[in-house]
């Protein structure tokens, strides 16, 4: 069910209060508060559940009761739900418990919505918005026109054709610019031929800490925030390695788990920068519980094997030793194995230099890059 766009500008505006519907895990849970505090919301509440993809509701009807319980009493009109749902789902629990009813796919396109701040960026978000609606449109016009008269050959499957054509053609208009915007890039990858030098992007899950070292090695002062998702375009800075070497870092979108597949398409021209990176610097947050550190660690491994980039242009690096205990660094090192890696903490700079020269050495073992004939 297609929601009110409007939703997008007040959730960003101000703090809300919204009841919480995640699964028991710790790590699933905090990331679901952090997701929600990202998009605006003050989480009054949080309610677990083992699994959200029941039938009807997401939750088990039980469970949807207790929520609309919830509701009644903290009066809270949001709900936040930490699964995707289908629009079907969305009007049933919605209709139940009378409040606004977002899912984790709306919530992170909320958030992408609100921190797109380039063309290429605005419009990535806009086709991944699409790609939300796309499968969740003829529920949408069925539930929409409860209790009208049917026309000749159904006027539901008439709107559902109308609806599916116009998104396609929208989604249509929005690749053949993003095609355009991919144009540049060929252009500006053409330049860095010609300037002879070697480049170098930054990744990691959202929040690991890649702007604060992009800021640190560049000296720039992007914006940095404790929220996930500050990072949604992809910015290209000259960096000096200690042999006076240039080379070119970028930083770019960080990952999270359970990232649809239409959501990394709709950033695919983004993404694709880092096929054409000489080094990939993978950034962890050695300062979490270790099973945080393994699941987030894994998800950028299984994000980089899905964009095909090759594990032997990536080093690790374990950030954050600045407050990250010895036993932290200890299993990190341990759960990264053989893989290159170095400890640094951006914030204060510790460990800049070592990984400086640690790029270089890499580096070395990369062609050079050729000329364009």
């Amino acid at each position: 069910m297609k929601q009110d766009t409007s939703q997008v500008s007040k959730t960003m505006d101000s703090n809300r209060k919204a009841i919480l519907v995640t699964y028991p895990d710790a790590f699933t849970k905090q990331e679901a508060i952090g997701l929600a505090e990202a998009a605006g919301f003050e989480v009054a509440q949080t309610v677990v559940q083992g699994y959200l993809r029941h039938s009807e509701f997401g939750v088990g009807s039980g469970k949807a009761e207790e929520i609309k319980q919830i509701a009644a009493t903290t009066g809270c009109k949001e709900i936040i739900v930490d699964e995707g749902l289908t629009s079907s789902q969305i009007y049933n629990l919605g209709k139940l418990t009378g409040q606004h009813v977002i899912d984790r796919e709306k919530l992170i396109l909320d958030i992408f919505a609100s921190r797109a701040t380039t063309t290429e960026a605005k419009l990535q978000v806009q086709l991944a918005e699409l790609g939300y609606e796309m499968p969740r449109v003829r529920q949408s016009v069925r539930l929409s026109l409860k209790g009208e008269r049917q026309g000749l050959s159904g006027m539901g499957e008439y709107a559902v054709d109308v609806q599916f054509r116009a998104l396609k053609k929208r989604m249509s208009l929005i690749k053949e610019r993003l095609r355009e915007a991919g144009k540049r890039r060929d252009l500006y990858r053409s330049q860095r031929q010609r300037l002879n030098m070697s480049f170098v992007s930054l990744v990691g899950y959202t929040g690991s800490g890649k702007t604060t070292l992009f800021n640190k090695l560049a000296n720039e002062d992007k914006e940095v925030a404790g929220s996930l998702f500050t990072t949604l375009g992809t910015t290209t800075r000259t960096v000096t390695l200690p042999d006076s070497t240039k080379i070119l870092l970028s930083d770019t979108v960080g990952f999270i788990s359970r990232l649809p597949t239409y959501m990394i398409e709709a950033f695919k021209s983004t993404l694709d920068e880092l096929n054409y990176a000489d080094l990939v610097l993978l950034m962890v947050d050695a300062s979490e519980p270790s099973p945080d550190v393994a699941i987030k660690y894994n998800t950028c491994l299984n994000t980089l094997k899905e964009l095909k980039i090759s594990a032997s242009k990536v080093i690790i690096i374990l950030n954050k030793s600045d407050i990250a205990s010895k036993e932290n660094i200890t299993q990190a090192k341990n759960l990264v194995g053989d893989s290159p890696c170095t400890i640094i903490s951006a914030k204060r700079g510790d460990g800049t230099h070592v990984l400086k020269n640690l790029i270089r050495q890499n580096l070395r073992l990369v062609p050079e890059p050729r000329l364009p004939r």
